[in-house]
C-alpha cells in the first residue's frame, strides 16, 4: 500500500474551479438559484476588494482560499448581493470568528445582504462549524453561515446529482477517503470519476476546469500510472490541451498587477503564476516540456530551466 499525496486546498486550482462553475456551485448550495439569481449576466469577481478589507499587518488577511463575488438578483429591492466563499482545509478555533469579521467587514464597506459559503475540505469528522455567537451582559450576537463538510456528503446522492460542482466535491471526497490506496485502485476510481464527468451535459469550458481539478488535486506516486490516466483523458478530449486553469492563473497575474499600477508587478505577477503552474504540472504530470509550456504559455526554454532546477 502507499500513502495517497493530496494536494490540499490548492489556491489556484480552488480559484480558477469556483470562477470556472460558480453558476453550479450556487445552485449546489441554493436549489433556488435560478429564481433569485440573474446567472445569465454572469458574476464579478472582487478579491482585490476582499483583501483591501484588511490591513497587511492583520493575520486575517486573505492567505486561504476566500471568494468575494458580486451576484446580480431579479428581483426584489436589492438590484445585487456578495457572496462571501472559504475553503477551509485544516481545523481552526478561530474560524467561526473570522467569518463574522469577515461578514461584518463586508457588510460595513457595501450595505448590501451577504450569503457566507465555508466549504470545509478537512478530515476531521468532529470539526464542522457553522456559526459564531456571542453573549454578555444583554448584549447577544448569533452569526450562522452555510457549510459543506465534505466529509459528510453522499457518495452515491453526488454521483447521481447533474451539479457539475458535485464532481469538485466527489475528488475531494475521494482525496480523503482514500489515504491508503495503492495506484491501481486509486486509479479505477479516479476512472469513475473521469467517465461520471463525461457523462454528463456539461460544456467543454467546465469540462476542461474540472477534468485539471482530478488530474492535479489527487496524485499518483508512481509515474506509469500518472502515464497511463493521461492517456486516457487524451482519448476522452481528442488530445486538446485543458486549458481552464492556465487561463485562470494568467488572467488573475494580470489583474494583480493592474492593481499595484506598475509594469513590473504585471510581469513578475505573470512570471511567479506560470512558475507556480509549471512546477505544478512537472511535479504532477508526465507530459513532455513542448505540452507544459503551451499549457502555461510559455517558451519550451522556461520549462526546461524549471525542471532542472526541481529535478
Amino acid at each position: 500500500m502507499t500513502k495517497l499525496h493530496i494536494r490540499r486546498t490548492d489556491d489556484a486550482l480552488w480559484k480558477g474551479l469556483l470562477e470556472n462553475i460558480f453558476d453550479d456551485f450556487l445552485r449546489f448550495f441554493f436549489p433556488n438559484a435560478d429564481e433569485v439569481f440573474d446567472i445569465k449576466k454572469g458574476f464579478t469577481y472582487l478579491d482585490k476588494e476582499l483583501s483591501d478589507l484588511f490591513s497587511t499587518e492583520e493575520s486575517i488577511a486573505p492567505k486561504h482560499v476566500d471568494k468575494l463575488v458580486k451576484v446580480l438578483t431579479k428581483k426584489g429591492e436589492t438590484k445585487w448581493i456578495l457572496a462571501h466563499i472559504e475553503v477551509q482545509g485544516q481545523k481552526d478555533k478561530d474560524f467561526s470568528l473570522r467569518m463574522f469579521t469577515y461578514y461584518y467587514r463586508i457588510l460595513d464597506r457595501y450595505r448590501v445582504p451577504i450569503t457566507a459559503i465555508a466549504v470545509f475540505t478537512d478530515a476531521n469528522k468532529s470539526y464542522h462549524i457553522n456559526s459564531y455567537e456571542t453573549n454578555f451582559m444583554g448584549t447577544v450576537n448569533s452569526f450562522k453561515f452555510n457549510t459543506c463538510k465534505v466529509l459528510d456528503q453522499d457518495e452515491k446522492q453526488l454521483e447521481d446529482d447533474d451539479n457539475p460542482f458535485s464532481i469538485a466535491i466527489l475528488t475531494v471526497l475521494l482525496g480523503l477517503k482514500s489515504k491508503r490506496l495503492n495506484d491501481e485502485q486509486l486509479f479505477n476510481l479516479k476512472f469513475r470519476l473521469l467517465r461520471n464527468l463525461y457523462t454528463r451535459n456539461i460544456p467543454k469550458k467546465k469540462i476542461d476546469g474540472l477534468l485539471l481539478f482530478l488530474q492535479l488535486y489527487v496524485r499518483f506516486e508512481n509515474k506509469d500510472y500518472k502515464v497511463k490516466f493521461e492517456q486516457v483523458i487524451e482519448e476522452l478530449t481528442e488530445n486538446k490541451n485543458t486549458m481552464g486553469i492556465r487561463e485562470f492563473v494568467l488572467e488573475r497575474a494580470k489583474k494583480e498587477g493592474k492593481a499595484e499600477g506598475k509594469e513590473e508587478g504585471l510581469q513578475q505577477g505573470i512570471y511567479l503564476k506560470s512558475l507556480d503552474f509549471t512546477k505544478s504540472l512537472l511535479s504532477e504530470t508526465t507530459f513532455d516540456d513542448e505540452k507544459i509550456a503551451a499549457m502555461v504559455g510559455v517558451d519550451v526554454s522556461f520549462v526546461k530551466k524549471v525542471r532542472t532546477e526541481i529535478s
